[in-house]
């Protein structure tokens, strides 16, 4: 009886850890389209899902499972800078973090 249960404990962990492995988080930039959405999509609102949920889906994901704006500061490595951009405090613009689940 203690394998089968053995056997069931790690067949669990197994599915639970690939489970968590299809899920990413992309940093995009957050540009000003001219309907809000980029709004929507730094602050968290509603109304952003639908952008972000398509953002995933175009990288053949199912689903956004969470998006927000986040600092340059919690990046990290290298943020992209539009060439000849000098960036202090926050002129560099707005980030945001989408989590993509398949």
């Amino acid at each position: 009886m203690r394998p089968i249960s053995a056997l069931i404990a790690s067949t669990f962990v197994l599915v639970s850890s690939a489970a968590l492995a299809d899920s990413r988080v992309f940093i995009v930039a957050n540009q000003a389209d001219g309907y809000g959405i980029d709004q929507c999509l730094a602050h968290g609102d509603r109304c952003g899902a639908s952008a972000a949920r398509a953002y995933c889906r175009s990288r053949d994901f199912a689903q956004a499972t969470s998006y927000r704006r986040v600092d340059p500061d919690e990046i990290t490595g290298t943020v992209p800078h539009a060439t000849g951009e000098t960036c202090t405090g926050n002129s560099c613009g707005e980030y945001v973090a989408i989590t993509c689940q398949r």
